[in-house]
């Protein structure tokens, strides 16, 4: 389910802006058109943020990391796609033997 406020984060670096020029944060959602509290909600994300990366906590990413793809340099590699490829040309081998028996 998406956020409701997903796009304010588009308007991050204007919030701050606007912040830095001592507007309120009702005042920014009002010009912006977004609530108050998901302006004050971006303010405090971009503040934890540079909390962390003031003490030094790298952001992680988000998400399901991508699975490894196998290294295709390797001999282990080759050798498994060897032997797949033996089983499979025995199974058809074997499929095409049956078939023409009947």
């Amino acid at each position: 389910m998406p956020r409701k406020y997903s796009h304010i984060q588009d308007h991050e670096k204007e919030i701050l802006e606007l912040r830095e020029q001592g507007m309120t944060l009702r005042e920014i959602g009002e010009k912006l058109g977004v609530s108050y509290k998901a302006t004050r909600e971006c303010t405090t994300r971009y503040n934890r943020r540079q909390r962390k990366l003031a003490a030094g906590v790298i952001p992680k990413p988000k998400g399901r990391p991508r699975k490894a793809e196998p290294d295709k340099s390797s001999i282990e590699y080759y050798k498994a796609e060897i032997e797949r490829l033996k089983m499979e040309n025995e199974l058809l081998r074997d499929f095409l033997q049956s078939t023409e028996r009947e």
